[in-house]
């Protein structure tokens, strides 16, 4: 298979073939980000041959895999006509393939029309995954992220009205220090008037070589503590107020949670409160520093 560097998936695509047809990402500008550090190029579409023998490779270990997950920190940045090939090749080798996701900007959505999303809709693509990380226009701005909270709206709107599901990740820590109440009413504001199928949080974690260490090392960022971050966590789920599945399961959460809300929604936070009274700040401390690698 054509990996490059680091694979990564959503925990929950544990399931799903994994298939490179992008490498890198086409932002990779965002302050606290890292995770593409380890490819010598910014972004690369794999070319057609190398999808081609992917999915040949796919067909002898997976021939009845139903899902498939496209690799690269956002395929969906591909024209229609480009995402519409590689379906029309991924069901000519994986015959019981029945959906297709990937990761998503909220910019990849921009150029593709609502007619065009229902096309990719009718192809499979379900499922998207975008890391929106918060809805406080603050926040976005200071970690450029290239978009505003307004932009989430429109873009995923056009989502709902094509019919593809989607998920958020979320970027608990995101704030600073002392803005997380704030930061979360912006972000609940968002995500309160839109359908993702799951909110999926992960918890920030900063390493020397981001940009953001850099800002803190120049005294224009201080990070949340450890215990600020879980108690941010708490008044994301308690606000949260459509029908979705949360889910914080990735290396970043000390904790692993997952659950339904509204119904589950007061399990969560016992969960998190167990959490804060078990283990004090130094200890929460010390996990965020055993976490070397995102």
């Amino acid at each position: 298979m054509h990996y490059t560097g680091t694979v990564w998936r959503p925990p929950y695509e544990a399931w799903s073939a994994l298939l490179q047809v992008t490498a890198g990402c086409t932002h990779h500008k965002c302050k606290f980000c890292t995770l593409y550090d380890d490819i010598p190029f910014k972004f690369r579409l794999s070319p057609i041959e190398e999808i081609e023998q992917d999915l040949q490779e796919l067909y002898l270990y997976t021939p009845d895999v139903t899902r498939l997950f496209l690799i690269g920190a956002n395929p969906f940045v591909l024209s229609t006509d480009k995402l519409r090939h590689i379906a029309y090749l991924a069901k000519q080798c994986l015959i019981k393939l029945k959906t297709i996701g990937c990761f998503a900007r909220i910019t990849d959505i921009y150029n593709k029309s609502v007619a065009e999303l229902k096309v990719l809709r009718s192809l499979g693509y379900n499922g998207i995954t975008i890391g929106v990380e918060t809805g406080d226009n603050n926040a976005l701005e200071f970690m450029n992220k290239g978009y505003n909270a307004a932009d989430i709206l429109s873009q995923c709107r056009k989502l709902d009205e094509a019919g593809i599901e989607y998920n958020f990740f979320y970027l608990t820590g995101i704030y600073g220090a002392g803005k997380s109440k704030k930061g979360v009413e912006e972000t609940l504001n968002i995500f309160n008037q839109l359908n993702p199928k799951l909110v999926g949080a992960s918890i920030l974690t900063i390493y020397p070589n981001s940009t953001l260490y850099q800002e803190i090392k120049c005294g224009n960022w201080v990070e949340e503590s450890e215990t600020e971050k879980f108690e941010e966590l708490k008044l994301l789920i308690n606000g949260l107020q459509i029908t979705t599945h949360f889910a914080a399961l990735g290396a970043s959460n000390m904790l692993q949670l997952h659950g339904k809300l509204p119904e589950e929604k007061q399990s969560l936070i016992f969960e998190i409160d167990s959490l804060l009274q078990q283990y004090d700040e130094s200890t929460l401390i010390k996990y965020r520093k055993s976490v070397k690698h995102l």
